[in-house]
């Protein structure tokens, strides 16, 4: 039979209300009625409060990644709770309590190794190392990874009106395509909008600028375009493109926020420095599903090849069957991308006739339309 939470500490979903993340929470805990019994203390370094372990209750408690002192660990165990050590040797942490910051993914940039002594890289690196190798320790670190990266991101999201920018990571620095994407992330974020994005390079990264700079003065993005535009991708080089985009963030600091939820999956596109939270996965599957569902406000889709394609109808599935309740809107843009180069726009018009989501799509010929198409749709 499955134990209630204390009752000061009420459930919530995905068991909000019974995590403990940081020692203040910690203590809190340890001062209330029940102590830490049925609690999640998460990711904590615990070796500084061995007298609360050894005095609290910590029966049916869980204690992920918490490193602690022999005595303490002895102790929690036999009062039945759960401890999952911290790992050795690992690049990422498996129990984290929050979403990744670009700087923590990119620390070391600056060095001599450049991006290949970053903790992405060396996730990266251990991903390629033990995918295939059908470990079931690795595929658990990675399972539980990517649920704690879930559960951040949904207490990041709560209550936000998340409006999703998907298209492709080939898209250039330099470009007016890219360009015209950052106008559209920063007309979003201005409108209140969270901007998501794949979190990758190319349109993601623009987007992802686009609400870093929002609240800036308007001739600030073109001054970061021509910045930027002097390494136009991530190749050759990961390591010149990555310093390109912290060189424009030192110049302008403490820009805006918005979300990137980028997959090792796909490591080799590097994750853009300009989303102020990271939701990095192991599982593309579960990354892909995560972003679109968390789209609430709904998704612009810019030019893109396979991975936008399949991100339309990703969508569009919970659309047609209204399984996540009413359909949210969806804008295409680019008529002769999305008619004749890849012809996805009549398949999904096919699809909504006579369905409520034939209010909730809409193509556009410019990005620069994207904003009110999407205003209108959600007002449908």
């Amino acid at each position: 039979m499955a134990t209630l939470p204390p009752a000061h500490l009420p459930p919530g979903p995905r068991g909000h209300g019974r995590e403990i993340h940081t020692l203040d929470e910690f203590d809190a805990a340890v001062a209330g009625p029940g102590a830490l019994a049925g609690l999640r203390v998460q990711s904590i370094d615990l070796r500084d409060r061995t007298f609360a372990l050894l005095s609290a209750s910590t029966a049916e408690a869980v204690f992920l990644g918490c490193p602690m002192e022999p005595e303490a660990a002895a102790k929690v165990g036999a009062d039945g709770a759960l401890v999952f050590p911290p790992v050795p040797d690992l690049p990422f942490d498996p129990y984290r309590s929050g979403l990744y910051a670009p700087e923590e993914l990119y620390a070391g940039i600056s060095g001599p190794a450049g991006y290949e002594a970053t903790p992405d890289a060396l996730a990266y690196a251990w991903f390629g190392r033990t995918r295939a190798d059908g470990d079931i320790l690795a595929s658990m670190l990675r399972a539980v990874h990517d649920d704690a990266v879930s559960d951040a991101l949904d207490e990041l999201l709560a209550g936000a009106r998340v409006v999703g920018v998907m298209g492709g990571h080939a898209m250039g620095r330099g470009t007016e395509a890219y360009a015209g994407a950052a106008r559209l992330g920063r007309t979003l974020a201005r409108s209140g909008l969270t901007v998501a994005t794949g979190g990758g390079p190319g349109a993601m990264e623009a987007a992802n600028l686009g609400a870093y700079l929002a609240p800036f003065e308007d001739e600030t993005l073109p001054k970061a375009l021509a910045l930027l535009s002097g390494v136009p991708s991530f190749a050759p080089s990961v390591t010149e493109w990555a310093r390109a985009a912290f060189d424009v963030r030192a110049g302008w600091p403490h820009g805006g926020d918005s979300v990137g939820i980028p997959t090792w999956f796909y490591g080799h596109e590097p994750p853009n420095a300009f989303a102020g939270h990271v939701a990095k996965y192991f599982a593309n599957a579960t990354r892909e599903d995560g972003l679109l569902a968390r789209s609430t406000a709904g998704a612009v889709f810019l030019p893109g090849a396979a991975g936008t394609v399949q991100e339309i109808f990703d969508n569009a599935t919970p659309n047609y069957y209204g399984s996540r309740g009413a359909p949210t809107p969806m804008v295409l843009v680019d008529r002769a991308h999305w008619t004749s180069r890849l012809p996805a726009w009549p398949l999904l018009e096919t699809l909504a006739a006579g369905r409520p989501m034939a209010a909730r799509i809409a193509l556009v010929d410019s990005v620069d339309e994207a904003p009110a198409a999407l205003e209108r749709l959600a007002a449908a």
